[in-house]
């Protein structure tokens, strides 16, 4: 079983204390898309030379996506083969990119779109694929002694210790590790 934190900077963070760091598909091309995106604005809408430029913008874009769906599809089936039970925050990505400081990075890792990949191939192949209550305090909570910290809401705190069991904590392993619980813990309850 693993339980997984989905985030920005570091893409996933599993139970097992496994960290895989976000790609940034689209910051690593997005001073090419802005120079071939300048050029078509000196173009004479409807030349040639204009659909040559917007043909060459559509072909980044699609090296893009195609970057992007090839690592989530990798880590994805990776995720399936080696785990039997799967389990994942309820994410409202749709209300996270409201803010529109976050937006273009919420957008360019793709959560929606992975989480869709789990659920289909663990139908596929069998595994059981679950996601939690979005409002869990997950990252709030001490995964030994289960003291809630409000003070964590913060994100800008990593690392923080219990009070009351003194166990120091990474706030992504943390948040995973109290997922994987929670999730285990609904798994029982509904079987």
């Amino acid at each position: 079983a693993i339980g997984f934190d989905l985030g920005i900077k570091e893409y996933m963070v599993t139970s097992d204390g496994e960290i895989i760091n976000n790609p940034k598909i689209l910051s690593k091309y997005e001073y090419k898309l802005v120079k071939l995106q300048r050029k078509l604005t000196h173009k004479q809408k409807g030349s040639n030379r204009y659909k040559k430029q917007a043909l060459k913008i559509a072909k980044l874009h699609e090296k893009i996506r195609n970057i992007r769906t090839d690592f989530l599809h990798k880590l994805s089936s990776r995720i399936i083969n080696e785990n039997q039970v799967i389990i994942s925050e309820d994410l409202n990505v749709k209300g996270m990119v409201q803010n529109h400081r976050l937006a273009k990075a919420i957008s360019d890792v793709s959560w929606s779109e992975f989480c869709r990949m789990i659920e289909y191939k663990a139908n596929w192949y069998g595994r059981v694929y679950r996601k939690i209550n979005r409002f869990y305090p997950s990252s709030q909570t001490c995964n030994i002694c289960g003291y809630t910290n409000a003070e964590v809401k913060d994100l800008s705190i990593r690392q923080w210790m219990c009070p009351k069991c003194g166990a120091e904590h990474n706030r992504d392993i943390n948040a995973a590790i109290n997922i994987l619980n929670q999730g285990l813990k609904e798994l029982c309850l509904t079987t």
